[in-house]
């Protein structure tokens, strides 16, 4: 019966190695915003396991390993710092970081839409699915002339041109862009 538990456990573990794998390709390509929080844990070392806030200066500060730039960085990259960092202290340290909250992972819709303001973006989204969650443009906007703000890795910003009504009609649906966090949509 012992060795049946045994068996039993081995197997689960196993399942969950696998799950894990398919989440972190999942979530891999996500660059961290300040505002996201993450869980930070060292295995076999309790008194490093904890939540942290990713500051607005895009770090996050972690005992023993001091201060990390996590701003646009993915959860690997994080990792594999604070675990390079971690290792005069413990060595092999096995390092695990999730995201539990994204936050920082906003972008902004202004103008003639019903619910104008500021929406987390739990998932990808692309223009027409932010003006959805905006309940949708008015009868007064200007459908072919909403914009698309954002700023590059220069700092300078940058306007998209989307027709929405073009969209909505299943053309030039190429100009229905995922957006990026930060983006700001312009409903004119």
């Amino acid at each position: 019966m012992k060795c049946h538990r045994i068996w039993c456990a081995i197997a689960l573990t196993g399942l969950l190695a696998a799950s894990a794998v398919v989440h972190a390709q999942d979530v891999g390509d996500y660059r961290l915003n300040p505002g996201d929080v993450l869980q930070v844990s060292v295995w076999n070392e309790e008194e490093l396991n904890r939540e942290v806030l990713v500051r607005p200066d895009g770090g996050v500060s972690f005992p023993l390993v001091g201060d990390v730039n996590a701003a646009q960085r993915t959860v690997t990259d994080v990792q594999d710092a604070i675990r390079t960092r971690l290792a005069s202290y413990v060595p092999d340290a096995v390092v695990t970081v999730s995201v539990l909250a994204v936050n920082g992972n906003k972008v902004y819709v202004l103008g003639k839409v019903a619910r104008p303001g500021e929406y987390v973006m739990s998932s990808t989204l692309d223009v027409m699915q932010v003006l959805a969650v905006a309940g949708g443009v008015t009868s007064f906007a200007a459908e072919n002339k909403i914009q698309i703000l954002r700023r590059g890795p220069d700092g300078k910003q940058q306007a998209i041109a989307f027709r929405y009504s073009d969209v909505k009609e299943g053309n030039a649906l190429a100009t229905n862009i995922l957006l990026k966090s930060g983006d700001i949509v312009v409903v004119p």
